[in-house]
């Protein structure tokens, strides 16, 4: 200490004795109570331990591990974790690896160790640098797993990373027993032995060694004289020190007494993760599940995702299959096709999680149901995504990109993360990241078909959904097209008033427009007529946050609405009241809305505010007003709103443009809601609101709605066009068809509406019109110029002629399962219902000959009964 602090402490320690003797006796106690607990305070944060993940060691087992029930047998490899299941009843067998992964030629030596993977996994670091580590290298080949088998599950604990590999040698010994093996070695064993040891003797230590440091990390040194390996001792003469110590007599059993004489024994400072699969047969179904609550890692390596069986039931070059993929309504990538210039599958389920942060949009991936399969001959199976489904994406890539297999897997995002704004002088990046991994599974129940065609595996999802959802999921017993028409109410315009622009409410259809424009396509035979009443309250189409229900009184009062809806349900039309229930736009404080209260959060705690994307620079549309992503607790609330409004008013119905559709979570650290946990409480929503007596509409019908939604629209029946993609085919629609009525996108919007009706033929769908009374010409200096061709007289006759013919052709359909469904041709297709209904369409510019005096005509569609 230098002299001037000393006599500034000096001067200190007076000044505060002359003010203790001033002080009453309570507040002198008082004073030193609080420093009591300042003290214990600093001293327990300076003595929380190092964070430790404990790694897991193989007990060694040569017997395979058998699980079986009556349809199903797994056995596993204890050396490899690498696993079979037999199908009994035909005797097929999926491997859980590639067997020939060694001989690839084409993969590199760190893809072949990806094949042999049960789990990849990608960790990253506060600069957002990832690394993928595969659990044959980093745990398999290691023996740092655990496996625990009982009579109806398998489960393996495995720990991944770079830890150290162990020789059976001692890492601390007693002196006595020290002395006892160099005695059984040769003298120069022996002289080696010493120099990669130190002795310790606590009375008798170095002027270097530090006694404290020392008993902490060997507490049996206050006690006993120890030898303790050296560090920096290499690999090579680890293996030479475990030769001489093995022929002296040094077993594994004493090993494993003597490591526990080292304090800090089985720790790592490098990235080591615990993560555990536990595998269970049910009937036809192998379900695999990750404990999430049960992940282990450091806060300075945060896990980022899990592939779990990255490559099971992969098939190589010389096997006949495809993958099922979920794009659209599903689609095809055939085994070895050869597309090594197209990029590989990748969707992301439910699509883009709007609490996460992104500079451009380019295409937005989006699968709106969890399942992928593969077919092999005439056998084939479907990963259906249960728990954990909403963090998932689906990839699938064909043999000779980085190896020589077609597969398909789900990656499931574990943390999130956010870049963070930095100090300008710092030119890295920086990263937040999620603060713990929530509490719940990852799911996924790998269901085996007899036969390796897709309606089978359409059929095997079907019956899937009716154990999941029970009476919710029933036949209906429609006997006409069901049509969904969506009326148009109100857009916002910009408007000079007193020469300052405004932004007000441009009346497109009023309720009595409407009613007028029901009534006469109702009295034109349309009968299965369902009504979506868009833009009809809250401003319009952008509307404002529904704490409450505003009528715009452009459109009229509300005895005018009423009418309409008396009307409709005297008539047999249901409308359903449309509504925005995940987002707000910053429409101030009158309207209920405050953006640092009910906006949602990144995980950088930054609210989440949206703009549109550009379809020419994909960028941000920043000259628009952004809109902000709501809190999960308040979208339910939203949703409750919407209802409440519909049953007030006499609405058959409430129709949500978002919830069903998008799906997002709220990383807020204080109030964290998972994505998982909004889609729960989502759904329990929408289960009161038909408890109410209310039926529901929803946009897309993502598959967790199936159970609760009576209607669909704007069903994504194709999928985008990944080059790589071989075939479109209906397999979600084969599952749910006659139990959910659902269309594709609005005919007359469409771009090419042709392609879209024959779309809706092939897939089972029905018809879907968006309408308004407004010219056109009214949409004019507006940014709705979506809707040009959605004015109702120029359509009605269009409509009117698709109608009455798809109904007379299709109408007895709807209440049908889709019994099959082939590709004959390219761009000729057939669909088959249960009484026999045959629906051709051809898609070509060209007359097909179907059968002998049967021609299916260019571009357009053909029903045989």
């Amino acid at each position: 200490m230098s002299k001037d602090k000393s006599v500034r402490t000096e001067k200190l320690k007076n000044v505060l004795k002359e003010k203790t003797k001033s002080l009453l006796g309570p507040v002198l106690i008082l004073l030193l109570i609080v420093i009591g607990i300042l003290i214990i305070a600093f001293w327990k944060e300076e003595e929380t331990p190092e964070e430790i993940v404990k790694v897991n060691t193989y007990e060694g087992n040569s017997s395979d591990i058998v699980l079986e029930n009556e349809n199903l047998k797994m056995v596993m490899d204890p050396e490899t974790t690498q696993f079979t299941v037999t199908k009994k009843s035909t005797g097929a067998i999926w491997y859980s690896n590639p067997q020939d992964a060694d001989e690839d030629t084409v993969a590199l030596k760190s893809d072949i160790e990806n094949l042999k993977s049960t789990l990849l996994l990608t960790y990253s670091v506060v600069n957002g640098v990832d690394t993928l580590y595969n659990n044959y290298k980093y745990s398999i080949s290691s023996k740092i797993f655990n496996i625990e088998a009982t009579e109806n599950s398998i489960k393996v604990d495995y720990s991944i990373g770079e830890v150290e590999k162990e020789y059976i040698i001692p890492l601390v010994a007693e002196e006595e027993r020290m002395e006892e093996l160099l005695g059984n070695m040769s003298k120069g064993d022996a002289s080696m032995v010493k120099d990669y040891y130190k002795k310790y003797d606590i009375n008798n230590l170095g002027k270097k060694d530090d006694k404290e440091a020392l008993l902490e990390q060997y507490p049996i040194l206050e006690e006993k004289v120890i030898y303790v390996l050296r560090d920096g001792v290499k690999d090579n003469l680890k293996k030479k020190l475990e030769e001489f110590f093995s022929e002296a007599g040094y077993t594994d059993e004493e090993y494993a007494v003597d490591k526990e004489l080292y304090a800090q024994s089985g720790e790592s400072d490098k990235p080591v993760f615990n993560v555990s699969i536990e595998y269970r047969l049910e009937g036809d179904d192998l379900v695999v599940t990750v404990p999430m609550s049960e992940i282990e890692y450091k806060d300075e390596y945060p896990i980022i995702s899990l592939t779990i069986l990255p490559y099971f039931g992969a098939g190589g070059t010389e096997e006949d299959g495809y993958m099922l993929v979920p794009e659209g309504g599903g689609s095809i990538i055939r085994f070895n096709n050869g597309k090594l210039a197209q990029n590989s599958y990748y969707s992301n389920v439910y699509g883009w999680d709007m609490a996460q942060g992104r500079d451009y949009l380019v295409h937005e991936t989006r699968a709106y149901y969890g399942a992928y399969g593969i077919a092999k001959g005439d056998a084939s199976y479907l990963c259906i995504l249960e728990d954990g489904a909403s963090y998932a994406s689906v990839s699938a890539d064909i043999s000779g990109r980085t190896n020589s297999y077609n597969y398909v897997n789900a990656n499931f995002t574990i943390l999130h993360r956010e870049q963070c704004d930095v100090a300008d002088k710092y030119n890295g990046e920086m990263f937040m990241y999620e603060q713990q991994i929530p509490d719940e599974n990852l799911v996924e129940r790998f269901r085996f078909v007899d036969t390796g065609n897709y309606v089978d595996m359409a059929n095997a999802y079907h019956d899937y959904l009716g154990e999941k959802y029970g009476e919710a999921f029933d036949k209906n017993t429609d006997e006409t097209v069901p049509v969904a028409v969506e009326v148009i109410g109100a857009v916002d315009k910009v408007e000079q008033i007193l020469g300052v622009p405004v932004s007000r409410p441009l009346a497109l259809t009023t309720y009595e427009e409407t009613q007028k424009m029901l009534q006469e396509i109702k009295e034109s035979g349309v009968s299965n007529l369902s009504v979506k009443m868009s833009g009809w309250m809250n401003g319009g189409i952008n509307q404002k946050i529904l704490k409450d229900v505003d009528l715009i009184s452009d459109l009229g009062s509300k005895k005018d609405i009423k009418s309409l809806l008396s009307y409709a349900e005297e008539n047999d039309i249901d409308i359903y009241l449309d509504g925005v229930t995940n987002y707000a736009n910053d429409s101030g404080v009158s309207d209920g809305f405050l953006v640092f209260r009910d906006a949602a959060r990144l995980v950088s705690k930054e609210k989440v505010e949206l703009l549109e994307y550009d379809t020419v620079y994909y960028g941000e549309q920043d000259w628009k007003d952004p809109y902000y992503l709501l809190k999960p607790t308040l979208v339910t609330e939203m949703m409750q709103n919407l209802s409440d409004a519909a049953a007030a008013y006499g609405a058959q119905g409430v129709s949500f443009r978002d919830t069903g559709y998008q799906l997002s979570a709220d990383y807020n650290q204080k109030e964290l809601v998972t994505r998982q946990t909004a889609l729960n409480m989502q759904l329990e929503e929408l289960e009161n609101i038909k408890a109410s007596g209310l039926s529901v509409m929803t946009n897309m019908g993502n598959d967790y709605v199936l159970g609760t939604t009576d209607f669909i629209t704007n069903m994504d029946l194709k999928g985008s066009n990944y080059t790589i993609i071989d075939e479109t085919v209906p397999f979600y629609q084969i599952a749910i068809h006659g139990y959910v009525n659902y269309t594709g996108k609005a005919l007359n919007l469409s771009g090419d509406y042709q392609e879209e009706l024959l779309k809706a033929a092939e897939y089972g769908a029905g018809l879907y019109f968006v309408f308004m009374d407004a010219e056109s010409t009214e949409l004019q200096n507006t940014y709705y110029t979506q809707y040009f061709g959605s004015n109702y007289d120029s359509w009605k006759d269009e409509m009117l002629e698709i109608y009455s013919r798809y109904d007379a052709e299709l109408g007895k359909t709807y209440k049908q399962r889709i019994t099959n469904h082939e590709v004959l041709d390219e761009g000729i297709t057939l669909t088959a219902y249960e009484d026999g209904t045959k629906v051709y369409v051809n898609y070509s510019s060209t007359d097909y000959k179907i059968k002998s005096g049967i021609t299916l005509p260019a571009r357009d569609y053909m029903v045989i009964q």
